[in-house]
């Protein structure tokens, strides 16, 4: 209004030789309010705006980080957060030439009648699982039984725990192939005699019950003569589930060495107790800022698991790293170390060896500004306001061409994944599955008006019966707590659900003895994340995979009329 008024108040001169200049005046006067009035309306929004979480910034990278989930069902938040063996190819080609039955040469042949004795042979001797026979007989039984699985590998068997049985272990993947790993098992197989000295495979265990075979780390497999050479690069570049796993943190072998290492360490930012994509997110940019410095990571090896995930419905600190990620193939494909590893070491030989650090604390210096920077540590450290605060605004704008998130450096854990192979290997890989959402978004009828009675039993068996066959073991991910309301589905098809396999984080299991053994002695909450993880996982080796929004319900999974937003 006070402007509006000076320009009204304000004497004109309207003589004709004066109007050009009048006019310019006008012009002037206007663009200076509607600036005024452009800079009050941003300083207003700067003020008030805060974003729920970094990865809904307008960022082409960070939607499709979104977006590239394996199915429509599971999104952010609600799921697993993609890592990078999500993004290598899935399909058979991509790993070479798996074992076939016609491979193997044929087993024992009947040296003798079917009538005779085994003459000249201790037919009480122990079997020998070191013979080749017994090998290709193993093999040869292995390819027979498992007949949803591709084998890629063979170790050499080794005896068992009596004298007619044998351990041996095998990689190798589901045949339907619709997730990047390597599986390795190790099984017992119990062989029988014949009068006439015919060998015979009587029994096979359950996964991993031949622990004999267990390969220790730096113990060389034997591998199976034919398997393809190209095979022994390609277990080298992706996760194996069921391997003993090293994820011990790295330590500086002496002064020297740290003396002469170049260090990068984010510290502080508002990304602490977010979403596990946010945590993700960030940590991927700072992981590409250490390569492209050609620097160490200096990391944090905890994480503050969000409230979404917690029992207490509080945010949880204290969160070992190892719980979620895989450390072991971290530090082996780049330079990291544990920040409380290094603020010792640093204390011992900081003075002693004038060792310098450089404090960067504004995220718009560039990786490219610090890339010729001789201090022994970059610390960036972050403030309290956010968004300016978050770690991946150091890759964003004219950094984000330059530096490259390292999907390649982080995988799932091995641990967590391992459960989701046996839930997969106790159904024999042979299974369909489907992802049932109900709970709140079911008694919300404003925006899911459809979808308590979608995902009813009777609904539910209505849908299925024309996508998944009659007595078919089905795997139901939900997170319908009552599980027994889809007991009118085992009518037609045998039902298994994630908490029927307890026993494998209870604490009888290898999980809980490892996690406690990486918690210093105290159990491990077998939290939310885990288990969306597990259920996520196991849902995604299914053979016939059925989803609430896409397959069950008319509805859109982000409310009504948003189906073409969230596809």
């Amino acid at each position: 209004m006070m402007l509006g008024s000076s320009l009204l108040s304000r004497p004109w001169n309207f003589r004709p030789e004066n109007w050009g200049q009048n006019a310019l005046a006008l012009v002037g006067n206007f663009c200076f309010s509607v600036f005024v009035f452009g800079v009050i309306i941003f300083t207003i929004i700067a003020a008030t705006y805060q974003p729920e979480d970094p990865l809904f910034h307008p960022s082409t990278k960070i939607n499709n980080f979104l977006e590239s989930v394996s199915n429509a069902t599971f999104k952010s938040d609600e799921t697993v957060v993609k890592t990078g063996e999500d993004f290598m190819a899935s399909d058979q080609t991509a790993f070479g030439t798996f074992i076939n039955i016609t491979d193997v040469p044929v087993a024992i042949e009947n040296p003798h009648d079917s009538d005779s004795d085994c003459e000249g042979i201790d037919s009480d001797k122990p079997i020998d699982c070191t013979d080749r026979d017994i090998f290709n007989l193993l093999m040869k039984a292995s390819i027979q039984h498992f007949k949803d699985i591709h084998f890629y590998r063979f170790g050499k068997p080794v005896r068992g725990s009596n004298e007619s049985s044998c351990d041996m272990a095998w990689r190798f993947r589901p045949n339907h192939g619709k997730t990047v790993a390597f599986y390795k098992d190790y099984r017992r197989y119990v062989i029988s005699r014949s009068r006439n000295c015919n060998y015979t495979v009587i029994g096979i265990g359950d996964y991993h019950s031949g622990v004999n075979a267990r390969r220790r780390k730096n113990n060389q497999i034997e591998v199976f003569e034919k398997s393809p050479k190209n095979v022994a690069e390609i277990h080298t570049s992706l996760p194996v589930v069921g391997e003993e796993i090293n994820d011990s943190l790295p330590i500086v072998e002496s002064e020297n060495s740290f003396s002469h290492g170049k260090y990068l360490i984010y510290s502080g930012g508002g990304d602490r107790c977010k979403s596990m994509s946010h945590y993700l997110w960030g940590f991927l940019c700072a992981l590409g800022e250490a390569r492209y410095l050609n620097r160490t990571m200096v990391m944090d090896s905890t994480i503050c698991l969000n409230s979404m995930h917690t029992s207490s419905h509080q945010d949880e600190e204290g969160k070992d790293f190892r719980f979620y990620f895989d450390f072991e193939h971290l530090k082996e494909s780049t330079s990291v170390l544990d920040k409380n590893q290094f603020w010792l070491d640093w204390g011992k030989w900081q003075l002693k060896d004038g060792l310098r650090l450089l404090l960067v604390e504004d995220f718009r210096v560039t990786p490219m500004k610090l890339a010729k920077m001789k201090d022994t540590v970059i610390m960036r450290k972050f403030g309290n306001v956010e968004p300016d605060n978050y770690w991946y605004r150091v890759c964003e704008g004219e950094t984000e061409s330059v530096i490259q998130r390292p999907w390649d450096l982080v995988w799932k854990s091995r641990r967590l994944m391992a459960i989701a192979s046996e839930i997969a290997s106790k159904l024999d890989w042979d299974f369909d599955s489907i992802h049932v959402v109900r709970g709140e978004k079911a008694k919300n009828k404003e925006l899911w008006p459809n979808l308590e009675a979608d995902t009813s039993p009777e609904a539910l068996i209505s849908s299925l019966k024309d996508k998944i066959q009659d007595g078919r073991n089905v795997f139901i991910a939900t997170n319908e707590p009552n599980t027994s309301f889809f007991d009118p589905l085992k009518d037609k098809y045998s039902i298994h659900f994630l908490n029927d396999y307890k026993d494998l984080w209870d604490e009888n299991s290898e999980w809980y003895a490892e996690t406690t053994k990486l918690n210093n002695g105290v159990p491990v909450d077998f939290d939310g994340y885990m288990r969306v993880s597990i259920d996520t996982e196991v849902f995604l080796r299914g053979k016939t995979q059925i989803e609430t929004f896409n397959d069950l319900t008319k509805d859109c999974k982000d409310g009504i009329n948003a189906c073409r937003a969230s596809n």
